[in-house]
């Protein structure tokens, strides 16, 4: 194996602007102004610059401008300096302003901020379970009404916890109508998901992540929640019901990688009448191809012996490395003829703002 080199600093800029880019583009300017000031702290004479300046290996993929906006973010959450405040609510537009004073935070708190770059971001982000529920329905129409779910980097387990949401999707409305959290994206495209059979029911949600974060704590909640960019004051609200919900009734997680995970449930019993269900969002993009190679062997090592009775399905909602397109898909499992066939059913926004159906 190459031993990952040193990003040039032109890479670097360019990278750091996509990034940037992606924020403005996603109705977060304010982030991409943070994002922006990157490139003059990396100019600076902090241990946080230098190591971001010298960063090896994938600058966008490891998502380095989100682990410092993260930090940044949380001195205000947390109540250690609310300086940033005032960028976050519009009132410091110029970047040549927003530059000084990113750089002011970070030769302020270098020791504190360099620890964020240690981890990617917890993105955990409720909305996203909209587009994975529309896959649900879709499948469920084919393979049978009661589902069994595991979810694959959980992280803080919010949708994990989307059997106790409630959400619009286009026509079609499921789940509790008093849940605190409530889903409803644009929804784009003439047709949505099927309405749920009438005997639709899921019968457990689990989840896995390398390192679960316990939304009950309060310091770890608050962490997930600095990861939020500021000026997405709908999915803060999210992230705050998600909140109470765990603390009503954790999700079922473990810590543990997501192969081993995907194995572990594959080699336990599965009940007749049940579809054993794998789902995830924008997470594959995280694991090392290894993990990746050996999930798709199991799944369709699992597939082959899928009958009527036993059902597997598999939904995923995930970039698309050649178009950067959020897209859901589906496969599924049940001995017929169009096992393991891999259906593009919709589009989304990352963060969930609006869904593009596309199943005729």
């Amino acid at each position: 194996m190459a031993k990952a080199q040193i990003i040039k600093t032109e890479d670097l800029l360019a990278a750091n602007e996509w990034q940037a880019n992606h924020a403005q583009k996603n109705a977060a300017p304010c982030t991409a102004r943070i994002i922006r000031a990157l490139p003059k702290v990396c100019a600076g004479n902090t241990a946080t610059g230098r190591r971001i300046a010298a960063w090896r290996g994938a600058f966008l993929k490891d998502a380095v401008p989100l682990r410092l906006a993260g930090g940044l973010h949380h001195l205000v959450l947390s109540g250690t300096d609310a300086r940033l405040s005032r960028v976050y609510s519009g009132q410091i537009t110029d970047q040549a302003a927003v530059d000084r004073l990113v750089c002011e935070l970070v030769e302020t708190y270098d020791h504190l901020l360099l620890a964020w770059l240690d981890g990617p971001p917890q993105t955990n982000e409720a909305g996203r379970g909209a587009a994975i529920m529309a896959g649900l329905l879709w499948a469920a129409q084919r393979v049978g009404p009661r589902l069994e779910l595991f979810e694959l980097g959980a992280s803080a387990g919010i949708n994990t916890m989307l059997d106790r949401y409630h959400f619009r999707l286009g026509k079609t409305a499921i789940g509790p109508v008093n849940s605190a959290m409530q889903i409803a994206p644009e929804w784009r495209g003439e047709r949505g998901p099927p309405a749920p059979p009438e005997d639709f029911k899921i019968v457990r949600v689990r989840g896995c992540d390398v390192e679960p974060v316990d939304l009950r704590d309060p310091e770890a909640a608050l962490k997930l929640k600095a990861y939020v960019w500021p000026d997405a004051p709908g999915r803060l609200a999210r992230i705050d019901a998600a909140i109470e919900l765990a603390r009503q009734n954790p999700p079922d997680l473990v810590r543990q990688n997501a192969d081993d995970f995907v194995d572990h449930i594959l080699a336990q019993p599965q009940a007749d009448g049940t579809t054993r269900a794998l789902f995830h969002s924008i997470m594959w993009q995280y694991m090392p191809p290894s993990a990746q190679s050996r999930i798709l062997t199991a799944m369709e090592q699992a597939g082959s012996a899928a009958t009527p009775d036993r059902p597997l399905a598999w939904v995923a909602l995930e970039s698309d490395p050649a178009t950067l397109r959020h897209e859901l898909w589906v496969r599924y499992w049940n001995g017929g003829q169009k096992d393991g066939e891999k259906c593009l059913l919709a589009i989304a926004h990352p963060h969930a703002a609006w869904v593009e159906w596309l199943d005729g």
